[in-house]
């Protein structure tokens, strides 16, 4: 083995993105153009983090995770390991919000391994999106989201059953196919 082989790969930083000092950024993990990590954000390892991505102080982001162009992830998300964000999707962290609140608290939102999450669906906070499920484009999703399950619309509905790859495997709103 040679030395460029026994070496991580290196962790690429876009040089007009801002990663703030105290953020960890995982190895192998690329965070483009206009980009802001802020400083206790984690990015775990093999990340993508596209042109113009807020990740917010203390956002947990899982290894294996792509988030594409022009999504704001706010404190209080965290996104597990293999999610994919589509482009311009919106995460919300305050069920009423307004300008002057001293008494606001954060509503957390968890994604689970490997889901999916259409471009410009939105997740109103407080809710939890199971493993591989998948969020249509366009989506308000309102409610948690089972895993594997298929949900469209506004407010978001179920649909379907998906598999680990996102295929469709049932369109039986009720009843979840077997696994295994």
């Amino acid at each position: 083995m040679t030395d460029t082989e026994s070496r991580p790969p290196a962790v690429f930083v876009h040089p007009s993105a801002d990663v703030e000092a105290g953020a960890q950024v995982g190895e192998g993990s690329k965070v483009w153009h206009l980009a802001h990590v802020r400083s206790t954000a984690r990015i775990g390892a093999g990340c993508v983090i596209g042109r113009n991505v807020y990740v917010d102080a203390g956002v947990r982001v899982g290894d294996l995770v792509k988030i594409q162009n022009n999504v704001s992830v706010y404190q209080g998300v965290t996104l597990e390991d293999e999610v994919f964000v589509g482009p311009c999707a919106v995460f919300t962290n305050d069920f009423r919000p307004r300008a002057q609140n001293p008494d606001w608290k954060i509503t957390p939102t968890v994604v689970r391994r490997g889901a999916s999450i259409g471009a410009n669906a939105t997740l109103v906070c407080g809710i939890e999106v199971g493993e591989y499920a998948m969020i249509a484009a366009g989506s308000v999703v309102t409610r948690d989201v089972a895993p594997y399950q298929l949900v469209a619309g506004n407010p978001a509905r179920p649909k379907g059953w998906v598999d680990e790859r996102g295929e469709v495997v049932s369109r039986d709103v009720d009843t979840p196919p077997r696994r295994g």
